[in-house]
Parts: structure tokens; sequence; C-alpha cells
């Protein structure tokens, strides 16, 4: 199968590019970035041939799928721009910035039957699909609340300056929460369904008030469990190696669980241990990637671009929530 890359603003997207080059069953076959900045700086990694423009690439018949990692604000239409030309897409987070782009994107891969993925690595964490299995082996009982912890680093100056320019970022819970909501459907097993209370506001990047950084929530999910959730750039430079980063607390009706994204181990308290256990976590084979490949192999969409539609509404409509308090 052939890739091309378009938008090469966040690195994010330089993890799935070096993916796919390791990949036996991908070729990447060029790629584009509308800045002449950016592509003068993408060129020091990408070695493939640079397309003039979007549509060019888009044009090209032996291009299968569109990788996507251009500032957030413009992904939905150049999602949406490569769906219409018939070409699978996988994107970084988010997908897209706006429910009325979600709507548009869902409905075009449903009538063409075309494949929608997101880099939503949390799907390969060892310690998250450890818990979903002690979790869905009925351990704890059925989930009666969760709480997670992800303060990212802000990292002002070194993050793209398009973070910050209005419009282009769309917010800090479609950024980050966009992750929770994937990875409580298959954890917790019940999917996000609403939002109770959510706040966002400006602390930490006081350079350009308007970017809301600090950002937390308290929400339900279909089973009537509670979830409370920070997402917050509020983390110091080490933000990725604190303990309180992507760190799940699960309370079941009969037992908890609490991992930390990464740990070789978890903790576990069922109702009849008279003291918490340690669990170390198992290895996992499935990839973000490969449950995209399966299937554009297939040629229709399927679990994997559902489960990506549904995370990303689920954190849209988090977001817009959060917009529309006063």
């Amino acid at each position: 199968m052939k890739i091309a890359f378009a938008g090469l603003r966040h690195n994010h997207i330089y993890s799935l590019y070096n993916e796919v080059k390791a990949h036996p069953e991908l070729t990447v076959v060029g790629a584009w970035e509308e800045t002449a900045e950016a592509a003068a700086a993408a060129k020091e990694i990408v070695t493939e041939p640079f397309y003039d423009s979007y549509e060019a690439l888009l044009a090209d018949p032996q291009i299968d799928i569109v990788a996507i990692g251009d500032y957030y604000g413009i992904r939905g239409k150049r999602v949406i721009q490569a769906l219409n030309a018939g070409k699978a897409v996988i994107t970084d987070k988010p997908l897209c910035t706006s429910p009325e782009e979600l709507a548009e994107i869902e409905r075009i891969s449903r009538e063409k039957q075309i494949s929608v993925g997101i880099q939503l690595e949390l799907r390969d964490d060892a310690a998250l699909r450890t818990a979903a299995e002690i979790i869905g082996g009925g351990a704890l009982g059925e989930i009666r609340a969760v709480q997670f912890t992800a303060q990212h680093p802000l990292n002002y100056g070194v993050r793209p300056g398009w973070y910050f320019e209005e419009g282009k970022h769309g917010g800090t819970f479609n950024d980050i929460a966009i992750h929770a909501m994937d990875a409580l459907t298959w954890v917790a097993g019940s999917a996000y369904e609403r939002t109770l209370f959510a706040r966002q506001w400006n602390a930490y990047a006081t350079e350009v008030p308007h970017f809301k950084d600090c950002a937390q929530f308290n929400g339900q999910l279909a089973n009537g469990a509670a979830v409370t959730g920070d997402v917050s750039y509020a983390g110091p430079a080490a933000a990725f190696q604190l303990p309180s980063y992507w760190r799940f607390t699960f309370w079941g009706a009969s037992g908890y669980l609490e991992c930390r994204v990464g740990a070789e181990t978890l903790t576990v308290a069922a109702a009849e241990d008279t003291a918490p256990r340690t669990v170390a976590v198992k290895p996992v084979a499935r990839r973000t990637l490969e449950g995209f490949l399966t299937e554009v192999r297939a040629g229709a969409p399927a679990d994997n671009t559902a489960g990506c539609i549904a995370a990303s509404h689920a954190a849209l409509m988090l977001q817009r929530f959060a917009d529309e308090q006063r």
C-alpha cells in the first residue's frame, strides 16, 4: 500500500512516518507541506519527493492512504478532501475541531466505505490493556467511578507556534481528552456519555491570554459511572515522567485498580483482598496502525473507524460544552 504525508507541522506525525517506513506492507511515496519554512525543516527528515500542492497529492492515483499532520484547525478540511478523493486517512489526534466537520467525515466514510484512523497511542499501552483484561474479567465488578490525570508540559516557545494562534488549536479538551474518551470505552467497558461540569482557563500561557491551557471536567459514562479528569497543560518540562502523567484510577462495585501509562505494574484491590496487590502488566501485540490497516486491507470501515469517530465525538462535545460556559 502506498501512503503520502500531508502537513508536517507537529512532531507527532514523524512517529507515524518512522513506523510506516519500517512497515513491510507500506511505501511512502511523497509528502506535502503548505508553508515553506516547515517544508524545509521536514525535508531534513522526509527523504521522499514533495508534491507542489495538496491537490496534486490527492490526484496521484497510486496513493492509497493520506497521513495528515497539519495544524488542528485545518485537519477536518484536509480529511474531508482526502476522503472525497477516495483515499483512506490516518491522522494525529485530533481528527478535526468541530462536531459539524466530524459529521461530514463520518458521512463520507460511510457512503464511500473508506476507513479513518487516528494515532490514539493509549491503545498500545500494556498497562491499560492489562487493566482492561482484569476489569473485563469481572474482578472489580461494574465500574462506578474513574479518575484520571494527564497534565502535559506547556513548553511555550518549544511547541509549534500555531498552537497559540487563534483558530488553529481548537481547545485543550479536544487535544488531549480524546485519548481518555477512547480508552474508557475499552478499559471501563462503557462509553463516555455526557458532561456535567467543565472548566477551561488560562493560567500558564500568559503571553497569549486567549489560550486556555488548563482543562478539568466531570462527566458520566453510559452505565452511570462518574468520570473526573484533568488534561491541563500545567505540567513542568518533566511532566511525562511524573507519576501523575496518564494515571487512571478505576473504582468498581467490588474493587479498585490504579495504573499509569508506560508502567510495568499496576495496583489492584478486589473485594476479597486484605491488602492491595501489585500485578505485572502483560505485553501487547496490537498496534494502533495495525488496527487501521486491517480495515484498509478489507476495503471497508469497521470497528477501528467507529472507535475513532466515537472518541472524536465525545471529545468534541466535551470541548463544546466547555466553550459554551461563561
